[in-house]
This record gives structure tokens, sequence and C-alpha cells, in this order.
């Protein structure tokens, strides 16, 4: 990452040296940009559009991170002026590589090229400019300047690409994470041998080092000095410990201050730094000059495991990750603050790891704090050692934290520092994910342009800016805390049309759409007529404050994350009976949990639905038996007049027979419920637990879960299933069998999915979740109680299913994806975008009958 300035007269072979060393896309090239505004790279009166395009290319480039080398003159001081701006704008550095040649050598390969007609004065003058500036090059801002005399040297030089100083991404671990020790030697031994590290002492029993048997490497976050007993042991053993490779160190603000003391720079003998003056003061000059040259040494920040983790003293923006700059360097070291002091005297200080976006985990130090909390994939180590808290270290990648606490108040602090309530000796565990920390902002969901992207394990899905406002409206008034929204249920759309002409589904075109995706064998679940229902069941109100949301201790939502139940205190109920059967069959043990989550079918359909129910299902049956035996009756006067009104007749008989049937679909699916008696809850998929999800489980395991909950809570429901060989005439007609008959006992019908669980995939990747069959009775609350009439249902066979199913595959891939980041601990903000995207589908116009 960097900017790289090819400085030369023309004919230097300025562009012959850049397609050499670097690849075309690397080099913007000031001709080209000359041809693309004017479609002539010697227009000479193109060439301030030319750099203005020049210029935006470059620093787009830079922005993203990408190594940029301009193919231009830039003899001139102020040309290269605008290129040092843009580079120190992104925080990247500047390489400045001068070809020079003789102006004859020049004038004569100019001479040989055709387009290069321009006056025998421009050489010299730029040769003249060339030799006026090559000598403060540094001074203009240049890190690395290379000057290469003459075409021999020219020819012969090598570009060698080097990782940028803070780039140690090859680095991949494990690592220990150690907090701001500020001179406390005593406890950072004893943390070193916690976390299994050998200490190696001189003949004067002094450390010296530490290495870990196991390969382990310790990264030191900065403030190794001030205000502790022993800043001259903490330097020795760090240092060792850096020079023999185990463990790497970031500089903070005191070793930035401590540096400037030992140069004889200005720097205020505050915050501890008169007392480690002190203590180097006793040690040998050789030392002091050992302490200068490490302090001096330190970097800002590093980039390691492949990008995935940074460690910075006051922690880093994304933006400024492997960048270099007095920014950068000023924000790792010092942070952000208001400019506004406390009443203690201290800076007010900017929550930047609020607003945190970034993949790469975070790790840093500087604000004394009494626990470490996960905020948005960041965590803080500094907990106060010095002030008699502790110090603590981060395993990576385990994220479990170690600490030890402080042998007494080594220094009182400016601001009162708490409590930490952690009891003394040594604290393991994983702290809380920060999940609460932060608020979800509208950047989080909104896509900037026409189209937002989320990606995901099974590719990208792309999200209409309409359809996020519109999912926008719903989840800001009506959805529950996004702190319980780990998962969306994706719409499940139905089987191709059926074959047979007079029915409209049947389970035959669901197996046959299986089989052609390479899929071999599938579970036929039976389909409960009530209302989708996640369960999120903690078991008390302390596992739902660490995980989810303070004062409660689970929450059961629709599949658009609103409460499911109106009345608080009916979902309650409802968890409470879940959790006792949670409890009664082991599951909390089984799963290593606290906390369970259940997408399942809330029963019966009238819990939900009753208003549904009553104004768009019951009034038509009423509307229907109200007028017509009133139609009859006039039919029948009619007749007796000797009218012919056979055929209208026979119709309104044949509508009240539909109509009865109809109402006896509706009123199958209802039943009186009181509170949470009468209720049953139909679990059919584990969703997830404490650091795991169940996705890649198969569905017989899941079907075995909930018949296990079943057997110890009366209010779930065991769902019916068999599995069917999708290749076996036999197996299949046997399936279809069964269906009939689930459909003639007032059933729904099935969902038929592959047996290989959620994840399952076909010959065309990811396969659809689930396919529904619904009997012919049933679909006449969905298309109106005549649909089977010939004419009516000859149009319905048209459903047009390839948006639906489109849908549903992509909200299924958003579905599992938030799961796997919840699973992962990753921040709120990451878990809501594929949850938020999946309401946001649902926003498209599909028809909802489907």
């Amino acid at each position: 990452m960097g900017l790289v300035v090819l400085i030369g007269v023309s004919g230097s072979g300025k562009s012959t040296f850049a397609a050499r060393h670097f690849r075309p896309t690397q080099v913007v090239s000031s001709d080209f940009c000359r041809g693309l505004v004017s479609d002539d790279e010697n227009d000479q009166s193109a060439t301030g559009d030319a750099f203005e395009l020049l210029h935006h290319i470059v620093g787009t480039r830079l922005r993203r991170g990408l190594l940029t080398v301009v193919d231009a003159t830039n003899v001139q001081q102020r040309a290269r002026a605008e290129l040092v701006r843009i580079a120190k704008k992104h925080d990247v550095i500047a390489t400045a590589i001068v070809l020079d040649v003789s102006e004859s050598v020049a004038r004569e390969r100019n001479a040989s090229r055709p387009d290069r007609d321009f006056g025998r004065h421009v050489i010299p003058r730029q040769h003249r400019e060339l030799r006026r500036g090559v000598g403060k090059l540094n001074k203009e801002g240049f890190r690395r300047v290379h000057v290469l005399d003459g075409p021999a040297e020219i020819d012969s030089a090598t570009v060698a690409l080097e990782r940028g100083w803070s780039d140690k991404r090859h680095l991949t671990g494990p690592f220990d994470i150690v907090g701001d020790v500020h001179g406390c030697r005593a406890e950072l031994e004893e943390l070193l041998s916690s976390l299994g590290y050998a200490i190696a002492r001189d003949d004067q029993g002094r450390a010296v080092g530490a290495h870990h048997p196991e390969g382990r490497t310790a990264v030191f976050v900065g403030d190794l000095v001030d205000r502790g007993p022993d800043t001259p042991g903490v330097l020795r053993l760090v240092m060792g410990m850096v020079g023999a490779d185990d463990a790497l160190c970031v500089a903070g603000n005191h070793e930035d201050k401590l540096v400037r003391a030992l140069k004889g720079r200005k720097a205020q003998a505050r915050h501890g730094l008169a007392e480690t003056l002190e203590q180097l003061g006793a040690e040998s000059e050789e030392f002091r000059a050992r302490v200068r040259a490490f302090c001096d040494g330190l970097l800002s920040h590093y980039v390691l495991d492949e990008g995935r983790l940074v460690v910075a003293h006051a922690g880093l923006k994304e933006e400024y990750h492997g960048r270099a700059s007095g920014r950068v360097r000023s924000f790792a070291l010092y942070g952000e603050t208001t400019g506004e002091t406390d009443e203690f005297g201290l800076p007010v200080r900017l929550p930047w790891a609020r607003e945190y976006r970034g993949s790469a985990a975070v790790v840093y130090g500087h604000v004394p704090t009494p626990e470490p909390e996960w905020i948005n994939n960041t965590i803080c180590l500094d907990t106060g050692c010095v002030f008699g808290g502790r110090l603590t270290a981060l395993r990576y990648p385990e994220r479990e934290l170690t600490a030890v606490a402080a042998r007494r108040v080594h220094y009182e602090p400016v601001r009162p520092f708490p409590a930490s309530g952690g009891g003394d000796g040594e604290r393991s565990g994983a702290s809380g994910d920060g999940r609460g920390a932060a608020l979800i902002g509208i950047g989080d969901v909104l896509p900037d342009g026409p189209v937002g992207r989320i990606q995901t394990g099974f590719g990208t899905v792309s999200v209409p800016r309409e359809n996020a406002l519109a999912a926008l409206e719903v989840m800001s008034r009506f959805a529950v805390d996004p702190r319980w929204l780990l998962y969306l249920p994706p719409t499940m759309p139905p089987a191709p049309t059926a074959a047979d002409p007079g029915v409209l589904e049947r389970p035959d075109e669901a197996f046959g759409s299986y089989l052609d995706q390479g899929i071999g064998r599938v579970i036929c679940q039976e389909k409960h007529m009530g209302s989708r229902a996640v369960a999120v069941v903690c078991r008390d109100s302390a596992a739902a404050e660490r995980r989810f949301v303070p004062g409660a201790e689970g929450a059961v939502f629709t599949r658009t994350g609103r409460a499911f139940f109106p009345d608080p205190q009916v979902e309650a109920a409802v968890l409470a009976e879940l959790r006792a059967g949670i409890t009664a069959a082991g599951l909390w043990e089984r799963f290593g949990t606290d906390w369970i989550a259940f997408d399942g079918e809330m029963l019966p359909w009238s819990a939900k639905a009753e208003g549904l129910i009553r104004e768009q299902y019951a009034s038509v049956g009423a509307a229907a038996r109200a007028a017509l035996p009133a139609a009859r009756q006039v039919l029948e006067a009619a007749a007796e007049r000797g009218l012919d009104v056979a055929d209208l007749a026979e119709r309104t008989e044949r509508r009240d027979r539909d109509i009865e049937a109809f109402s006896a679909v509706y009123r199958g699916y209802a039943w009186p419920t009181d509170g949470a008696a009468g209720l049953r809850y139909a679990p059919f998929q584990v969703l997830a637990a404490e650091g795991r999800e169940f996705s890649a489980e198969d569905h017989l395991w899941h079907m075995g879960v909930a018949e296990s909950l079943a057997e110890h809570c009366p209010m779930v429901l065991v769902t019916r299933h068999r599995t069917v060989d999708t290749t076996d005439p036999e197996a299949t007609a046997a399936a279809a069998a069964w269906w009939r008959d689930l459909v003639a006992e007032g059933g729904e019908g099935m969902v038929v999915k592959p047996v290989g669980g959620p994840r399952a995939t076909g010959a065309r990747g990811l396969a659809q979740p689930g396919l529904k069959v619904r009997g012919p009775e049933y679909l006449r609350i969905i298309y109106g109680p005549d649909y089977l009439a010939p004419d009516r249902l000859a149009t319905l066979r048209d459903r047009r299913l390839g948006r639906k199913r489109r849908m549903a595959l992509n909200e299924h891939r958003l579905g599992l994806e938030a799961l796997a980041r919840h699973a992962s601990g990753e921040p709120l903000w990451r878990v809501h975008q594929p949850v938020f995207g999946v309401l946001a589908l649902e926003s498209e116009a599909v028809d909802p009958r489907l």
C-alpha cells in the first residue's frame, strides 16, 4: 500500500520502467489520462483536465489501499506537492523514484518518437527543474527517495515490494495480548506465568525474557512505563521477549513522552514520568540507551492474523488500519478527543468503538476500565493494574480473558478508579460480547445507492433501497428489541404446479424438484396450520442480561420480527413452560448453554390470527350463508313460474357446498385459548445456543431434539414426519398416500425438505430449505371457496413461482448468515444486517397466496 511517484524529464524512460516493474493496473499515466479526456495523448490543452482525472484515480486507489504508481514528469515541485497531499490525505507513504538521464539522452530518445514534437527548450527546462528539486524531496514529504543515475543504472534496477511496517498479517498467532502494565513488574510476571510462559532470569535474578512452550506470542498494547514501582524491570522483561521474537509491542503515549524526555526534548514530568526518569537514573547508561532505542522504534499499531486482528494502544478506526501518517500515529497513541476536559482535567474522549464497523478485532488499552467488554468487535484491556485494579490479557483467537489482581494501589489516579468487583487472584473466561453496548445506525442497514449487497457464506444477496426503507419503517415501529432478533425465518415457496389438472399442488412435483437438484433423500413433515414463531428461551434473567436484553427471560416473535403475544404475561407464561421443559429434558447441559432459540409453529392459528379469521374468512362465510338461502328461494320461485334457471340454481347449490367446505377449513384451525392455556408449540429447528448454531445438523437431528423436548413439555407438539428416497417410485407413492391421509384428516398438508438440513446443497448450490405441498381443501382459504371450479383452476395453474423461489432462497441465505454471525460473537450491527435484509426482501411485491 502506498504511492510511488516517478520523476524524470521527458524521454527518461519512466513509462518503460513502470511497465517493467509494475502491473498495468497499478500505473496511472498522465498521457493516458490526457487521451481519455481528449482522444489525443499529446493535446496539451487538455492537461488540466487530465491531471484532475489522474488525481481522482490516484485518490480512489489509495483510499482502497492499492499500490499506485504515477507516470508523469513530476519535475515541478507544485505537481509533486499535490500528489504528496493526496498520499497524506489517505495516510499512506509516498516514495519517489528519480530517473536521472542527461539532456542528450533525453533529446535523442524524443527525436525518435513522432509524438514528441515539442520545442528544444523543453528538455533543458525540465532538467533544471529536476536538478533544483531532487535534493529537497525528503523535505517535500517523500518517505523514501531512490535516485537512479543514467540509463545503465535504470536498466539494471530491481524493484522489491516491502510490507508496511505495521503489516504483520503473516503472523497468525496464537497471541496473548497484555493490557497496560505501567511499571507493575511483579503482576506482569505473575500474569505471564499464569498464561504458561517460562520466565528467563539473569544472574541477578531479574526477568529478562519469557517463552511459551507452545509457541504463543505475547503482544503488549503499550504504556509499559510510568506510575508503577518498577518500570526498568518491565522494560527489561519486555525488551528481552521482543528481541527473542517471543513478543510484539506497540507504542503507548507514555513511551512517546519518555522518548522525548530521554532525547532532551520538552516533556512535562507528570503522570508518572518523573518516577520513571528517577528509576532509570539508577540504571546504567547502556541500559538507558537500549530503552531509548527500543521505545523510539515502537510502531503505532500492528495488523495481524491475515488482517483479522489489530493491536493499537488507544484503538484505531478501520480506515487507519495498516496505514502510516502522523494522524494515524496520534490516534493510535492518544485516541480521539472532543478538545474538552472533564471535572478532573482529563480529556473527554470520543467513543470511536461504538461507531466501529470493521471486520478486524481491535484490541487496545489506554483508558482504564473496571471490566473488559467487547464493543463492536473491539475490546479495551486496560483494567487499571497500577491503580489497584487488575492486569488483563486476552488469549487470541480463543477470546478468553485472564487477569491477575494488583498487589496494591501503586499510584493514585486523578479520576477515581472504580472497584473491579473481580476479587483477588486470577480471573479467566470470556467477557460479554458487547451486543447491547452500541446502537444500530441507519447506515448499517440502508444502502447508499439503489441496491445494497450483503455478503453471506452462500453468495451475495442484493437488497433494493426501496425495500430497505419499507423494512426500516417496520423494524423501527413494530419489531421487538433488535438484540433478540438473531434470525428471521425465510418465506417458503409452494411445490411446482401439479401435472394433474384437477389440483394445484401435490407431493410428486416436490420430490421431482429435489431430484432434479441431485438430492436423493428428503424429509416430509406434517404442516401445522398455525403461525410461525421464533422462541428465544433463556435459563434465567442473568443469561438474558448477559446475551440479549436486561429485564427479560426470553422472547417470542413472528417472522416479521414483531412480538408474537401483545400481552407480556402470556409471553412470560409460554416461555416459562418451554424453560421448564428444556430443563427437564437436560438441554441446557446437552448444549452447554444458558439460552436456546427455536424456530417453529405456534398453534392454534386463531391464537395469532383471530382478527384475520373473523374479518377476512368468517365474514365471507357469514355473508354467503345470509345471501345464498335467499338466492335459492328466488330461484325456486322463478322455476315454479316456468323459467329455466336450472344452471343458475346448480351453480348456487355448488357455491353453498363450497362455502361450507371453506368455513370448515378455517374452523378446524381455531380453538379457544386462555392465556398460555390451550397453546401448542411445534418446533422444527433448533436455531442456536451459546456460541453455536445448528444449521449443519440434519433434519432428523432437529426432530429428535423436538421429540425429546415434547416428552417433558406438554405445550410442545411433535411433528409427524417420514424420510423418502426420491429415486424410489414406491417410496414417493407411499409418501404421497401419507399426504392424502393428512389432508383427509383436515390437515394443511406437508413440507418437503432435504434430509441433510438447512445447509443442504444440490447440483445448483444451496438447496431450497423447503417446499410446501398444501391440500386441495386447505387452498380454499388461500384462493377462495370456489377455486376448484374448472375455469378458475385453469387460471390459477399459471402461477409464476420463480420470483417466490428466488426470494425464499435469498432469505434462507441471509438467515444462515445471521445465525453464523451470532454464533461467532460478531457485533449486534453485523448480526442485524442479514436479519434486516430478510425483512427488506419481504417487502417485495410477490403474490402472498404463494
